[in-house]
């Protein structure tokens, strides 16, 4: 057996496992916000709700980062499965809108417990000169079901009830975390360090230039995300668009994100990494500016596949480029910090932006959001070219 064939077993098996948590925990997506509002909730009380999913996950990914490096990477995931499969049996006994709140916080733990693993694993079982096509395949597994999930679970609401979708889910995600225990691949040997030792190596590793203009560069994305996500389709309803109209433009950023990761993950194997970080960081310029700026729908649906392309080229190469600069033993940290800033940067566009938006409206609000990821290319460039000290 070849060592490519070796690794491409274990692979899959990463990606089916990501795939199958993801659209378990995603079929609740549309569904929270209508079980809320029968629970009483208003807009300001449904986005409680999700700020304490997105503020946990983004909290707690670095420990859990940490801890997947001491301890190894599978207990970590496996009861981060565990831990969203209850939260999602709990909301079924949810009876007021804190309650699904402080249900959501275990969401977010779990999904925190989850991820970094997930991603430290790909980057163990794979060599690096594949790393690009690794995280192309992973993603687009995972991105597949965060679209899958909310298309079925929405289904599922209508079928078979509201609270009954989060009993699915539960169920789901139980029988994913029991399959999981015996398929999930080894990762490396434990760090067995002083737990002060291995804090120091963490701020050890804060100080790696590369690494923070990775995270710099994930952060700056994910705010124009957010920002794209929360106030696009409040945008586009004042340009008198309906919301099968507003899903199109979704679906164009979607499915162009999707379908591009993997041909942009064998590119990334080949060039430059950085450049193509770079680039995607420019398209996402291009497009929050633009959306500000059109009002026609043909062009609109540019500047989503424009987005599509550029978070496809910018999370690609982001991803492998944290796995190679890293150590093996580290790469749960790092992971876990690349995490945290996919969920702090997107909580900061929407709260941010939904501050600022009634004083300077929302051209000059996209225009200012395009404008900060130029920023962010800035840095991440100039701090890309200088060596480490």
């Amino acid at each position: 057996m070849t060592g490519k064939t070796h690794n491409l077993t274990p692979f899959l098996l990463l990606c089916l496992i990501g795939f199958a948590a993801f659209f378990c925990s995603y079929l609740r997506i549309p569904v929270m916000p209508l079980l809320a509002a029968t629970l009483g909730a208003g807009p300001a009380q449904v986005g409680t709700i999700n700020g304490a999913f997105m503020l946990t996950a983004g909290l707690l990914s670095i420990p859990a980062g940490l801890l997947a490096d001491r301890i190894g990477r599978t207990v970590p995931i496996i009861a981060g499965i565990a831990a969203t499969a209850a939260s999602s049996l709990l909301v079924t006994q949810c009876h007021k809108p804190w309650e699904m709140a402080a249900v959501y916080v275990l969401f977010g733990a779990g999904l925190a417990a989850f991820a970094p693993g997930m991603l430290s694993l790909v980057a163990d079982v794979m060599p690096q000169q594949r790393l690009g096509q690794a995280y192309g395949w992973y993603t687009t597994a995972i991105y597949i079901a965060m679209t899958l999930g909310p298309a079925t679970g929405g289904y599922l609401a209508k079928t078979v009830g509201l609270r009954h979708v989060f009993v699915v889910s539960g169920c789901l995600l139980a029988v994913v975390a029991l399959l999981a225990v015996p398929i999930l691949p080894k990762g490396p040997p434990r760090h067995k360090t002083e737990l002060h030792a291995a804090l120091a190596a963490s701020f050890e590793l804060l100080h790696h230039r590369r690494l923070r203009a990775c995270l710099l560069a994930t952060v700056g994305s994910c705010i124009g995300f957010g920002v794209f996500l929360t106030f696009l389709p409040l945008y586009a309803a004042l340009q008198g668009y309906d919301p099968a109209q507003v899903g199109l433009l979704f679906a164009a950023q979607a499915i162009t994100n999707v379908v591009g990761r993997v041909p942009i993950g064998s590119l990334a194997d080949r060039v430059d990494r950085r450049t193509l970080a770079a680039v995607g960081l420019m398209c996402l310029a291009v497009a929050l500016t633009g959306f500000g700026q059109f009002v026609q729908l043909g062009r609109l649906m540019v500047c989503a596949v424009v987005m599509g392309v550029g978070m496809a080229l910018t999370f690609t190469a982001i991803g492998a480029l944290i796995a190679e600069l890293v150590p093996v033993v580290q790469r749960g940290l790092a992971m876990g910090m690349y995490n945290s800033c996919i969920y702090l940067g997107m909580m900061t566009g929407s709260t941010v932006m939904g501050v600022t938006l009634k004083t300077i409206g929302y051209p000059v609000g996209f225009a200012a959001t395009g404008g900060m990821a130029l920023v962010t290319l800035l840095f991440f460039f100039t701090m890309m070219r200088e060596k480490e000290q």
